[in-house]
């Protein structure tokens, strides 16, 4: 059987094709301004590149913010399950997920068989995830890529103190006339979004292994100071933003659906919690 796992997010669209139950391709590109646009173009991207069509495809699952959007799929799964899923399927000795991506950020603990065991979200405000970063980035006149490289050279990073993007800018307009240099800055920036995404996770207590995926994944500051916080060597999977595609083409005849784990049944983050620093 012929499946199409497509994930939608805020920042990028995924599809993984699956044949069979085994990975053959899969495709990411900005979500942009369409949604439905998006989530076609790159899943036919990512059947041409395993040499098949829209015509071909059996079944196809959605999942991601723009999940309802996507009119080919036939099923629409949260993508707390479907990130479960993915990992597992890729790294089976993982048992919980640091998931940051443009929107989001979550941490889910997953058992040996894929299902999620518990997870903890924050989507109520850009603090921890990759807009964010993005923010911060225009605000020092560099591209998204170039923040983490000038992160991890830092040798003392700067104490920001807040996580809420109008509060840390102000901060950042301080430390640059008190003429802290910029890569000490932008460390304090990423050592800021990790604690906090470090925070939210204890509400599931890490287990061994601990994977990081979703686009801000490809970011080495926030892979360094994630790992710095946990004491622990992340699992970084290539690329990291597709597992939700692959959970969701996996979970095509499963029973659970849209509904399973969906935003509305997220277990709340404690203020105080998730905006502490130790």
């Amino acid at each position: 059987m012929l499946v199409a796992g497509v994930d939608v997010g805020a920042a990028t669209a995924k599809t993984a094709i699956v044949l069979d139950g085994k990975l053959i391709s899969w495709a990411v590109q900005p979500t942009g301004d369409y949604v439905e646009k998006a989530a076609l173009e790159v899943t036919e991207k990512a059947l041409k590149q395993a040499g098949y069509t829209m015509d071909d495809l059996d079944n196809c699952c959605s999942t991601g913010y723009g999940r309802r959007a996507v009119y080919f799929s036939q099923k629409a799964v949260s993508e707390i399950i479907c990130h479960a899923k993915g990992v597992n399927y890729s790294y089976p000795d993982v048992r919980t997920i640091i998931d940051i991506g443009g929107q989001d950020s979550k941490v889910i603990g997953v058992n040996s068989n894929g299902t999620v065991d518990d997870f903890v979200m924050n989507d109520k405000c850009a603090a921890g995830t990759g807009r964010f970063l993005e923010v911060m980035a225009d605000v020092l006149r560099l591209s998204i890529d170039q923040m983490g490289p000038e992160a991890i050279k830092s040798k003392n990073p700067a104490q920001i103190n807040s996580t809420c993007t109008i509060f840390a800018e102000s901060e950042m307009v301080s430390l640059r006339a008190q003429k802290t240099p910029r890569e000490d800055i932008i460390a304090g920036l990423h050592r800021a979004v990790s604690r906090r995404v470090g925070i939210l996770g204890r509400q599931v207590k890490y287990k061994e292994q601990i994977a990081f995926t979703g686009g801000v994944a490809l970011n080495s500051g926030i892979i360094h100071f994630i790992e710095e916080f946990l004491q622990s060597k992340l699992v970084i999977p290539n690329p990291p933003q597709i597992m939700g595609a692959i959970g969701a083409a996996l979970l095509v005849n499963s029973k659970v659906g849209t509904s399973d784990f969906d935003h509305a049944d997220q277990k709340p983050v404690e203020d105080s919690e998730a905006s502490a620093f130790i």
